[in-house]
């Protein structure tokens, strides 16, 4: 259904230069909107270049697999030549055993120079890196999917909101024209002594109210549209409108899939799962790996006549291995701390699993409770504007007066405002629906 079209007369020339100008903007669909804030959006764009980041923290994981290699250069010039105690008796055997000498070994000038190697054989706590940021990851893009939610759930309630204020003015102008008309007639049976002058004010101040209330609409409608803009993207500066008509999609049912929070709690808990899984490996699995060295050692003399700098090469290759015996318990208190992580991870899933269900309960009951108060009050409008219109056409008769016109455009007044209230609810409603039944993005 849409909104009833309640105006029957030709709007003031200052109203239809309003219009015209509304109608010279650039109006968007509430898709196009969307589609604009997930491509230029701030809040998306950070997110996209946080999955991004996590893909490269996944590959920097997968980086600690492959060989390293270094280069390693040193020179050293010894002041003080090291010592060594060498048994006396090396060098004269009637010596008896214990007695020894100090002896300096070496030349004041050393020089090393090597490539090194090392690669990782097995590594429990490398493997279960990579996994941990291959979830971490999956983690991040699902951060993303909620905000992309959140993006679009903010877009399509301004968007609404913009619609509803339209409608609102639309309201007011035709109020207005309905006020003006009667202020012109009361100023007629003003001129022929069948009314009184405050009659005549009480009309006019009526009409000063709509054209403040209207106003303060307008002001609303350009901070929405800004707002809106924002959140697509787009330049401040541009002139855009959201279109008139509101369609609503009534008695449509949404199945319900699983929401980004349910998966972002399962991933999470896999991820807890997998760090785990490491702790419990490093404190019994050892780590193996290759390492490998080729290079030069140099020793210089510089003193004559016997100076001599003299390069000697050195290579050795090996397989290491690093197996824990005791850290003190540290890892032992990590697991304890993850096992009640984990625990609380599966509670809160719960919670946000019942919680969820019971929304959507809620939620259905409320928007089946706008669609039905949205057909009433529509028809509501209709039968106001008739009585309205009855009382002006008695007023103008002689039988009937000036309180009971207004009281009957109060009436009509309260009608679209009521309207305008079970849109809100039911746009609302059917929004939210849609967020937690999984279905606000495709």
């Amino acid at each position: 259904m849409k909104l009833v079209n309640i105006h029957k007369h030709v709007l003031t020339l200052i109203i239809l230069l309003g219009w015209n100008t509304l109608h010279a903007q650039d109006v968007w669909t509430l898709q196009q909107c969307t589609d604009s804030a997930k491509v230029y959006n701030k809040s998306l764009q950070i997110n996209r270049n946080n999955v991004t980041s996590g893909e490269e923290r996944e590959k920097e994981a997968k980086a600690n697999l492959n060989p390293k290699i270094s280069a390693v250069a040193d020179y050293k010039y010894f002041v003080e030549l090291p010592h060594q105690l060498m048994p006396m008796n090396i060098f004269n055997p009637t010596v008896p055993e214990g007695q020894y000498k100090d002896v300096q070994f070496g030349v004041p000038h050393t020089i090393n120079a090597s490539a090194q190697l090392a690669m990782p054989l097995f590594n429990p706590q490398i493997k279960g890196a990579i996994e941990n940021a291959k979830t971490a990851s999956e983690l991040t893009r699902l951060q993303y999917r909620k905000t992309e939610e959140q993006v679009s759930y903010d877009v399509a309630t301004l968007y609404y909101n913009a619609q509803l204020l339209i409608h609102q003015l639309e309201f007011i102008d035709s109020n207005l024209v309905n006020t003006n008309k009667l202020v012109k007639n009361m100023q007629l049976l003003h001129e022929q002594l069948l009314a009184k002058g405050s009659d005549v004010n009480k009309v006019k101040l009526q009409a000063d109210q709509l054209s403040t209330q209207r106003d303060n609409v307008n002001n609303k409608l350009v901070q929405v549209l800004n707002a809106l803009k924002l959140a697509m993207g787009v330049d401040l500066e541009r002139n855009i409108m959201v279109e008139k008509d509101i369609h609503f999609q009534t008695a449509i049912q949404y199945d319900t899939k699983t929401i980004t929070d349910l998966d972002l709690l399962s991933t999470q808990h896999k991820l807890l799962n997998h760090e785990l899984k490491v702790l419990n490996k490093s404190s019994y699995l050892p780590s193996i790996s290759l390492i490998a060295s080729y290079g030069t050692s140099g020793f210089g003399y510089d003193k004559k006549p016997n100076s001599f700098l003299k390069f000697y090469p050195v290579g050795f290759a090996g397989v290491q291995l690093t197996y824990p015996i005791f850290n003190g318990g540290i890892t032992k208190r990590k697991i304890n701390q993850k096992n009640i992580e984990i625990r609380n991870n599966e509670l809160q899933s719960q919670l946000i699993a019942d919680k969820n269900k019971m929304e959507i309960e809620n939620v259905s009951r409320e928007r089946l409770i706008a669609e039905k108060t949205l057909t009433n009050t529509e028809s509501q409008i209709i039968q106001a504007q008739t009585i309205y219109n009855q009382t002006v056409l008695q007023q103008r008769e002689g039988t009937t007066n000036l309180t009971e016109v207004l009281m009957a455009d109060n009436a009509l007044r309260e009608a679209q405002q009521n309207y305008l209230s079970a849109a809100i609810d039911y746009l609302k409603a059917d929004l939210e629906l849609k967020k937690i039944t999984g279905n606000l993005i495709n």
